[in-house]
């Protein structure tokens, strides 16, 4: 695949405004940085941005021009939501940027009137709790509507995702499904048959995601497999309380928390397990997933995914044929499925043989990135 490091010259400026530098779990917009065929600028720290892909601050902090925008505040009565525009606004036009992509709706919301300005088309990706979590829609709810109308493109990473936001009000005609995609050649087969039964997670310790819950049904599984074992990767709020869980359901010589680990290591120790495992749920607030990365690139390794039926899980994994899917909060399903995992293997192989094939047919870093380029070539034109 070209990353932007090889783009031809003539492609364009793609500027991608994030609120954090380097977030482990964030890799969906690591790839749209490191994958774009253009020239790709990089602004961070927040939902409006406040420094450049080098750490330049996008506002001078030299005591001269802190000092010009106070007077200037104070003798025509601006405020700062001004001059961050101005500095903004300004930034995208000496980098002769083309097109902007905002991820996250909030990120659109901060900066759209800035790309109004500049007459630059703004294109905003919506990843998950940006479209479903009830505080944030109370919050954004209302500059939405502006931002729909002003953005060029909204995208979407699962078709729940995609009538969610049809709900909100998106234009038909400007909204997109792209979902993200697993790199297939780091995240490689391997027969689950071969390996011990293991089970493996990974991702963010929060309430969406449910550690907790797969850890219930893990519990099951022991007293029917005591040969069974579950890594769990990533950290997170509820990291520690899960492994009070554990400690206090004598769990903790079958339930090992690893933290976060690089890709590489990821990639290594999904190699060696039976069975991908993620409990994803509706949270009490609205907060929901997109398309879970880990969940393809499980796939794409040739793990069968046991998960929930929950937004763009349903449409990663094929139910019955690259995994089992149970209703959300069913511990008792999921454990059944973890059960007959672990005691046939060749249903594992057979699942992530399947799986495999799926991911790299649909799910691929490739295709997402090809569909993401073809939405921002569409926006240009227009």
């Amino acid at each position: 695949m070209k990353t932007n490091s090889t783009t031809q010259e003539g492609q364009g400026v793609v500027c991608i405004v994030c609120p954090n530098k380097s977030v482990y779990s964030e890799t969906f917009i690591r790839a749209h940085i490191e994958h774009l065929p253009a020239k790709v600028e990089v602004l961070y720290g927040g939902f409006f941005p406040v420094f450049t892909k080098n750490g330049h601050p996008l506002l001078s902090q030299s005591f001269f021009h802190k000092s010009v925008r106070f007077a200037i505040r104070k003798i025509f009565g601006v405020n700062n939501e001004w001059q961050r525009n101005k500095a903004l606004r300004n930034y995208l036009r000496k980098e002769k940027v083309e097109v902007v992509l905002a991820e996250f709706g909030p990120t659109g919301v901060s900066i759209m009137e800035a790309c109004r300005a500049a007459n630059i088309p703004l294109i905003v990706h919506f990843h998950g709790a940006d479209a479903y979590n009830h505080n944030v829609l109370k919050d954004y709810g209302t500059k939405y509507s502006d931002m729909f109308q002003i953005a060029s493109a909204i995208i979407v990473v699962s078709h729940d995702m995609k009538q969610q936001l049809l709900k909100l009000g998106v234009p038909k005609e400007k909204l997109f499904y792209n979902s993200c995609g697993a790199d297939t050649s780091l995240f490689s087969y391997s027969d689950s048959a071969l390996s011990l039964p293991v089970f493996i997670s990974t991702g963010r310790f929060v309430e969406k995601k449910a550690p907790h819950l797969t850890i219930m049904s893990f519990k099951k599984v022991i007293e029917s497999c005591p040969d069974a074992r579950l890594l769990m990767i990533g950290d997170g709020p509820l990291w520690e309380a899960c492994k009070q869980i554990v400690k206090v359901l004598g769990m903790t010589e079958t339930v090992q928390f690893l933290g976060p680990l690089p890709h590489m290591e990821v990639a290594s120790l999904m190699q060696k397990a039976r069975a991908f495992v993620q409990h994803s749920v509706t949270t009490g607030n609205g907060d929901s997933e997109g398309t879970p990365v880990a969940v393809l690139e499980a796939g794409s390794s040739g793990l069968p995914v046991i998960s929930t039926r929950h937004a763009g899980i349903q449409d990663a994994v094929l139910d019955g044929e690259t995994g089992l899917l149970v209703d959300e909060f069913d511990i008792d399903g999921m454990a059944k499925h973890m059960i007959r995992l672990a005691e046939d293997s060749e249903l594992a192989t057979r699942l992530g043989s399947a799986a495999r094939k799926h991911i790299c047919s649909e799910f691929s870093m490739e295709k997402s990135i090809n569909g993401l380029w073809r939405i921002i070539e569409q926006t240009l034109k227009e």
